[in-house]
């Protein structure tokens, strides 16, 4: 049975979890999806609520799953996006340049899924390896030639690759700082595996931008936190950590890219660094009051969405962890929503955790023509609407919530 802890104190310094920022109830884990056959189960749920810590402000969950429950079968496979896998391809190519990797190199990255990144390293002759604590998702990145252990990263992980294959060149850890529960075992072994020479690269979902666009769908228990620079940096540093550069990048709503040594690099310009210090001080990052005003928001947002449901032959897209959190807040059902699309089939025939709501092909939902279509992971907003053009064109509405309500042109 799945479990859960409550915790009060903050997970990297220690500190209180004084500040509230944004309860959104008991919930089902984003991610379990449900068989029909145990429709009639109830679903376990958890506390999902978002706090900040008074002394460092990070972003946390006050309770904590079992992260061997939620990751050790894992739904999400990162090569469905195919803005995503444009996403891996560039940074790869481009690191390699801008970093001189070459056949006597090593990368390695945490969090490497079904290997979506590291097969364009595989493909530039450019040895590497992934650490990716899913079976099933790291089967499918061996098949595709990408060596991967099969373990969940942090000091004694990364002192077991350092023995067998010595300090990697870089590191790449995309979208994964927010999903551990021991952050500071899991930066330390990035520390221990980049030894006095390796570059880690970090990306991650900016906190400013989850404040500005109200982006409370991607709070759920796989998050464990949520990331500021300020924040970030004091962990980093924590564990001799140094950021060089940081770039904004537009995915998942914007996200930072954070470049970390232990050493080397004085010379890199860091006016990304700058630039990102500057406009999180003047949001006022570490001040209370930043936090204390996002609940009406989401609240505004989950309202205003229920008042919409009345009347519309309503569909959607995305069966992702997103857009889970943002039906179970609005307390929607499948008598809300008549199906959500997805593009992959093991999540395919299945109900949506919660909501119960069936999971079909997208060209279920195109044979379906709904009236409307709520496009749940609207990051990707544009590259659904482009799959789903035939049905825009027969007069079906293209709509996201988040920030607000309104239609995809």
């Amino acid at each position: 049975m799945t479990a859960s802890r409550h915790i009060t104190a903050c997970r990297f310094c220690g500190g209180a979890l004084a500040i509230p920022f944004c309860d959104l109830g008991a919930t089902p884990l984003a991610n379990s999806y449900v068989d029909p056959a145990q429709a009639g189960e109830p679903d376990p749920v958890f506390p999902l609520n978002a706090v900040v810590c008074e002394s460092c402000f990070l972003v946390q969950l006050d309770h904590i799953v079992d992260a061997a429950a939620i990751f050790t079968e894992y739904a999400y496979f990162s090569s469905f996006s195919t803005g995503w896998m444009t996403h891996a391809r560039d940074f790869a190519t481009a690191a390699a340049t801008r970093f001189g990797l070459g056949p006597d190199s090593f990368v390695v990255e945490v969090a490497s899924n079904d290997g979506y990144l590291l097969r364009n390293f595989v493909a530039a002759g450019i040895p590497c390896l992934g650490v990716e604590p899913a079976a099933n998702v790291a089967a499918v990145a061996e098949a595709a030639g990408v060596p991967t252990r099969i373990a969940f990263f942090g000091r004694a992980e990364a002192e077991a690759i350092v023995a067998e294959r010595g300090h990697a060149d870089l590191i790449v850890a995309n979208n994964v700082l927010a999903h551990v529960p021991d952050v500071n075992d899991f930066v330390a072994g990035l520390a221990i595996l980049a030894g006095p020479h390796g570059l880690v690269s970090i990306e991650a979902p900016h906190l400013l931008a989850l404040i500005d666009q109200v982006q409370f769908d991607t709070i759920y228990h796989e998050h464990y936190a949520y990331w500021s620079l300020h924040a970030m940096r004091q962990v980093l540093e924590a564990h001799e950590l140094s950021v060089r550069d940081v770039a904004v990048l537009p995915t998942h709503g914007t996200s930072l890219r954070v470049l970390a040594s232990r050493g080397g690099m004085a010379s890199w310009a860091n006016s990304g660094l700058d630039a990102v210090r500057a406009a999180e001080a003047a949001a006022g990052v570490a001040q209370p009051l930043l936090y204390q005003g996002f609940a009406p928001r989401v609240r505004a947002v989950l309202d205003g969405f229920r008042a919409h449901l009345r009347g519309q032959r309503i569909a959607a897209y995305g069966a992702a962890a997103k857009g889970n959190t943002f039906l179970n807040a609005a307390r929607v059902t499948a008598a809300d929503i008549l199906m959500v699309a997805d593009r992959n089939p093991a999540k395919q025939g299945r109900l949506l955790p919660g909501s119960r709501i069936p999971i079909v092909s997208p060209e279920a939902l195109i044979a379906a023509r709904p009236d409307e279509v709520l496009i749940l992971p609207w990051n990707i907003a544009a590259e659904v609407a482009n799959e789903l053009n035939e049905l825009q064109a027969g007069g079906t509405k293209l709509l996201v919530a988040v920030p607000r309500l309104r239609e995809v042109p």
